[in-house]
C-alpha cells in the first residue's frame, strides 16, 4: 500500500498550488479520502474530506471557499486545489485513506506560503 503526495512547494501569499496524492495497493474507489496538515509546532489537523461513492466533500472552516478536494477514481488519485493561500496555510500536507478498519497515510508534502 502506498500513498504518495506531490505538488508542494514555496508560493507567495495569494498564490495557488495543487496537491496530488497517488494511491496504489488497495481498491481506491472504496476508500474515503482526506487531506490533513501539520503546521510547524502544532498538531495535525483535518483540512478536507471526500467520500467514496457520491464524492461528497467537507472542509475545515479555515479553508472553506479557498480549497477544493476532488478525486479521480480512474487514476487512483485525490487532489487538493489550494487558492488564495495565506502564510498560516504553511504546513506539511498529508493524505489519508480510510474504510472500515483500514487507514493509510502518505509521507507528506511541504507547503510554504511566504513572500
Amino acid at each position: 500500500v502506498k500513498l504518495v503526495e506531490s505538488g508542494g512547494g514555496l508560493v507567495q501569499p495569494g498564490g495557488s498550488l495543487r496537491l496530488s496524492c497517488a494511491a496504489s495497493g488497495f481498491t481506491f474507489r472504496q476508500y474515503h479520502m482526506n487531506w490533513y496538515r501539520q503546521p510547524p509546532g502544532k498538531e495535525r489537523e483535518l483540512v478536507a474530506g471526500i467520500t467514496n461513492g457520491s464524492g461528497a466533500t467537507d472542509y475545515a472552516d479555515s479553508v472553506k471557499g479557498r480549497f477544493t478536494i476532488s478525486r479521480d477514481n480512474a487514476k487512483n488519485t485525490v487532489y487538493l486545489q489550494m487558492n488564495s493561500l495565506k502564510p498560516e496555510d504553511t504546513a506539511v500536507y498529508y493524505c489519508k485513506a480510510h474504510w472500515t478498519l483500514n487507514t493509510y497515510w502518505g509521507q507528506g508534502t511541504q507547503v510554504t506560503v511566504s513572500s
